[in-house]
């Protein structure tokens, strides 16, 4: 009996509903994802003594990447969404890897002088995490969707994971 649950879990999902696949709420990974951006987008060390030094705090970051996931969520929920509240939160918060991949990029590039070629290096890095984080919510969660709201689904999401991407661009050392 568990056997044959856990198989229909595991069971590829057909194309029409991809998000019924995210039939549990795990929302660690997300919690991990959200910690890690939010301490490496905190201000430099160098300038620790100075409050103005123009990056965000850690708790900016936190509330933006949650608030953020949960106003997207209830925008779904509100267009007649299908999807429950924690399972999009979920969603949303691990479709943050790539972001965080960019993140992780960007703030090794940093670590030499910088020069126009690298900043395009670390757009195109960031623009990457960007494109790619947005598709991957849009599959999950824009098929949860009715057809006529789909764009009014999904344009959220673009916002979202845009003022991210925006965050780790604009972050830098000095």
């Amino acid at each position: 009996m568990a056997i044959q649950k856990q198989t229909q879990r595991t069971q590829p999902v057909s194309n029409s509903m991809p998000y019924t696949n995210v039939a549990t709420r795990d929302l660690w990974g997300p919690l991990l994802l959200c910690t890690f951006m939010a301490m490496i987008l905190q201000g430099s060390a160098d300038v620790a003594d100075n409050s103005n030094d123009g990056g965000p705090e850690f708790a900016e970051v936190f509330v933006i990447v949650w608030i953020g996931s949960m106003v997207v969520t209830l925008n779904s929920k509100l267009l007649g969404g299908n999807i429950s509240f924690f399972q999009s939160v979920c969603v949303l918060g691990y479709c943050l890897l790539p972001t965080t991949i960019a993140l992780v990029v960007c703030r090794i590039i940093l670590l030499v002088e910088q020069t126009t070629f690298l900043f395009i290096v670390r757009f195109v890095a960031t623009m990457i995490g960007f494109g790619w984080a947005t598709f991957a919510s849009m599959v999950f969660l824009g098929d949860s969707q009715p057809a006529g709201r789909k764009a009014l689904a999904v344009y959220p999401m673009f916002l979202f994971y845009f003022v991210i991407s925006w965050l780790v661009i604009s972050h830098s050392t000095t």
